[in-house]
């Protein structure tokens, strides 16, 4: 039974819509964790567009579950993360310009950077996860890089259009999913997963843990975050 990680970034988007205090994303992580979430997910962006410091220091003292903190392999970040001490911190490209994150990091061009952070989160007591793409070199740098867990992206699965695309997308991440198992790695996967989506993937055995916002929240504007929680994690079951 696969894992579920509720990502509440986008409570904190709308709290900053306002500049409020409301809604605040602590009251969704607890109510999140009480319908079942096995961990919260939140992404400490450079430019602080929803997630703040003190939302990142708050959980880290009221979560009962998990806390992955999605950060940026920067000098800054590292220094929070070693402060705040996160059960998992999954590193991700960041680009100030975009919506969300567009595409797993980078991992061969960027091995020496990434060498440097996993060592100094590793020596810090905290797992380190890659947001990845699903593919087989990739994820033997990963490896070699000492990561614990991959994040496999799922963004082109879910913004494929033709039967072909999706088919071509699965297949990827199943084979990324089983070299990673081989190679003792923990498998996440996440980033466009909806209710209708999520589904193809859950067969897949290696993966052990989803980790899913935008569509838990949009769902919970209308049910209720609770409801929205319990529905997806019914799924992932």
């Amino acid at each position: 039974m696969a894992r579920l990680g509720v990502n509440i970034d986008h409570i904190a988007t709308l709290r900053q819509a306002r500049g409020s205090h409301e809604p605040d994303p602590l009251a969704a992580a607890i109510l999140a964790e009480q319908a079942g979430a096995d961990g919260i997910v939140v992404h400490l962006r450079e430019d602080r567009r929803h997630i703040q410091d003190r939302d990142l220091r708050l959980l880290r003292q009221i979560l009962q579950t998990k806390l992955d903190m999605e950060m940026a392999p920067v000098d800054e970040m590292v220094k929070i993360a070693l402060d705040v001490r996160p059960d998992m911190v999954t590193l991700v490209p960041e680009r100030r310009e975009e919506k969300t994150t567009e595409g797993g990091l980078d991992v061969l061009a960027h091995r020496d950077r990434l060498q440097s952070v996993i060592s100094l989160l590793r020596d810090g007591g905290i797992v380190v996860s890659l947001f990845i793409e699903p593919d087989l070199e990739v994820v033997k740098a990963a490896h070699k890089l000492g990561a614990h867990y991959i994040e496999l992206h799922t963004g082109h699965y879910a913004n494929a259009r033709r039967a072909s695309e999706e088919a071509a997308a699965v297949d990827a991440i199943h084979q990324a999913a089983k070299f990673a198992a081989k190679l003792d790695i923990g498998v996440n996967a996440g980033h466009g997963l909806t209710y209708r989506n999520v589904r193809r993937l859950v067969a897949m055995k290696e993966i052990v843990e989803f980790n899913i916002g935008h569509s838990i929240v949009a769902r919970a504007v209308q049910v209720g975050i609770e409801r929205a929680v319990k529905e997806m994690k019914e799924l992932v079951k």
